[in-house]
This record gives C-alpha cells, sequence and structure tokens, in this order.
C-alpha cells in the first residue's frame, strides 16, 4: 500500500533509528541548556557580589536550602548518566526514559540553583557540613556514604543512592543490553536516594513552592522506579539488592 513502510524492511528500520538520533539529539540540546541555566543564571547575578538575603527567606541552614543544594548536585548525575547511556545502546525504549530523566531534572535543578540565588544564599553549604545533615539523620547512612563501589571507599559517592566513579566509568565502557542492564540498576539506585530526599523536604521544607515541587519528584520517581523494574525484568535482571 502507497505511503506504509514494512517493519521488518531493513530501510525502513534504519530510517526509524536516525529518526530516533535526530530527536535525541535536539531534545539533548534542550536538556543541556537547562542543565546549565540555574548555575549560569547565579554565576551571571553573583558577579557584583553575593545576593542580599530577603527578610522572611530561608536560612542557609534551613531544610529548604539544604535540599535545594542536595537535589541539584545529585540531579546533576542523573542527568550524566542519562548522556553516558544514550551512547552506548540503540533500545529506543531506554533511550527514550534516559531523554526524560535528563531533561525533566536539569530543568528541576536549575529552578533548585535559582532559588538558592533568590533567598541570597550560597549553593555549597558553609561551614562544611555533610550533604544530607538537614535531614536530621533520615536520609540512610547505608546510601549516604555507602553506596555500590568495588573497591570498599567513597570513590565520589556524595549522599543517597548516587553512584561512584568507578561505576560511572564502567557504564561508559558497555555497549548494548549490558550498558541498559546497568544504567537502569544505577538510576534505580539513585531514585530511592531522590524519592528519601524529597520525602524529607515535602515534610520539613516550609517554602510551599519548594514543598510542591518535592512531593512532584516523589510521585514521579516512584512511577519511574516502577517503569524501570519491569525494564529490567524484560531484560533478565533486577534491582540490586
Amino acid at each position: 500500500m502507497t505511503g506504509t513502510t514494512d517493519p521488518a524492511d531493513p530501510a525502513a528500520g534504519a530510517e526509524r533509528r536516525k529518526t530516533a538520533r535526530v530527536r535525541w539529539a535536539a531534545g539533548a540540546a534542550v536538556a543541556l541548556a537547562l542543565f546549565f541555566a540555574g548555575a549560569a543564571a547565579v554565576a551571571s547575578a553573583r558577579e557584583d557580589g553575593p545576593v542580599p538575603r530577603a527578610a522572611g527567606t530561608p536560612a542557609s541552614d534551613s531544610a529548604d536550602a539544604g535540599f535545594a543544594r542536595d537535589m541539584a548536585v545529585h540531579h546533576q548525575q542523573a542527568v550524566e548518566m542519562s548522556f553516558i547511556v544514550r551512547d552506548r545502546t540503540e533500545g529506543e525504549d531506554v533511550r527514550r526514559l534516559a531523554y526524560d530523566i535528563a531533561n525533566t531534572q536539569a530543568n528541576q535543578r536549575g529552578m533548585l540553583l535559582g532559588w538558592l540565588d533568590l533567598w541570597g544564599l550560597p549553593n555549597v553549604a558553609a561551614g562544611g557540613d555533610p550533604p544530607m545533615a538537614w535531614m536530621g539523620g533520615s536520609g540512610g547512612d547505608e546510601h549516604a556514604h555507602g553506596g555500590h563501589h568495588p573497591d570498599g571507599g567513597s570513590d565520589g559517592v556524595l549522599m543517597a543512592g548516587m553512584a561512584s566513579r568507578a561505576e560511572l566509568d564502567r557504564l561508559a565502557r558497555l555497549d548494548g543490553k549490558q550498558a541498559e542492564v546497568f544504567y537502569l540498576q544505577l538510576m534505580t539506585d539513585h531514585h530511592k536516594g531522590g524519592v528519601a530526599m524529597a520525602e524529607a523536604c515535602a515534610s520539613r521544607c516550609t517554602v510551599p513552592v519548594e514543598q510542591r515541587l518535592a512531593q512532584g519528584m516523589v510521585e514521579g520517581q516512584q512511577s519511574e522506579l516502577g517503569l524501570m523494574r519491569d525494564m529490567l525484568t524484560e531484560r533478565g535482571a533486577k534491582p540490586r539488592s
């Protein structure tokens, strides 16, 4: 029939893959722009010195500020992992998920950094407080500094669910199904840590718009956790214990 393509036609399949790559490239440009938007805004705003903090805004040691700082770092790694897997597989479902995660979390990261700037607060905690200190010990010590790293050290793991440098390097070396499985496992760990942080903000933060964002993160990432569990099952794998 005119105007239709045979799904089994190699030429048609190649064309579909080419179209998917073009769409990802366009989406990646948007995600990268969002990824750096918050940092660029902060740097621009601070060229003439720190922004004075308005009365009634969160303090630097508040849950609101702590969540904004920590989740911005957490999101940054999720975006990085998603761009890594893009180049390691042609699997459309994994690439689609990776694009959604990169786009969403880059956008949210820009918002979090923008709020810190609006509040006149630095995007790095003063006084050497460790990440997740604002959670009052509810962040899960078994995840905050342990992680899944073969050498037993922190290896760059800053907070709950984050991958180690060794794991990111390994992801960048894998291809195809192996890359897909490892990405889904890493992102499952990452989302679990992110959900714990977002739940803490939803109950501890005082800025309503930030509480709403945190609750949206909880719901969105819990949904993606279910999706990733199903995707791992389809590949004969499961989340890491």
